[in-house]
């Protein structure tokens, strides 16, 4: 088999993630973009598994390769699990992070901590030719903050943090938050997956 994967995404931060947690299988990992994948997805699932599994199919239909794809979010429990499966499209797809991230802090304003409990979610979907779609979930547990703080990360990054380290993902180094984050729990759960399937 070709020791290569295509991650169906766009997104440059992301793959710099992938790469750094993915990095010791020593396979060739590309975007789609790098890849010369142009697939039209559209992400009508009602779950993050759902959603990566139909970005992974529709990449997989362009190619012999394996194919990662992942759907995340932001879930805030007060806000009844918004943004949820909505989180990258909340408030339009080009509203800027900066001004979601204010929406919810406006939305959360005069709540007490304790209630304002939330987490990252990532499910990461493999299509591996010639076996069965594979899919994982990975969280990190914490809380929205009052305020944005740090500079590393990306998206909500800067609003969510981390209880027991009472700092923002975004004030994480790349290594520590891959250590511990939502994408970096799926994408060690499905190194595993392609290492015993492989």
């Amino acid at each position: 088999m070709n020791r290569k994967i295509i991650f169906a995404t766009g997104n440059k931060n992301k793959m710099i993630e992938i790469r750094q947690i993915l990095g010791d299988l020593g396979w060739e990992i590309q975007s789609m973009k790098e890849a010369g994948i142009d697939a039209d997805i559209i992400e009508d699932g009602t779950t993050f598994e759902e959603n990566a599994l139909i970005k992974a199919k529709a990449v997989a239909a362009c190619c012999d390769d394996i194919v990662l794809a992942d759907d995340s979010g932001l879930e805030i429990d007060y806000l009844n699990k918004e943004p949820g499966i909505y989180s990258s499209r909340y408030a339009g797809e080009d509203t800027s992070y900066e001004i979601k991230n204010q929406m919810l802090l406006d939305r959360l304003q005069g709540v007490p901590r304790e209630k304002r409990t939330a987490r990252f979610v990532c499910a990461v979907a493999a299509v591996i030719p010639g076996q069965e779609p594979v899919v994982v979930r990975g969280t990190i547990e914490g809380y929205i903050g009052d305020k944005p703080a740090g500079e590393n990360g990306f998206g909500y990054d800067p609003i969510f943090y981390v209880e027991d380290l009472n700092c923002s993902t975004a004030e994480l180094s790349p290594e520590e938050k891959n250590a511990r984050s939502h994408r970096g729990n799926a994408l060690r759960m499905m190194r595993e997956k392609i290492k015993n399937l492989c």
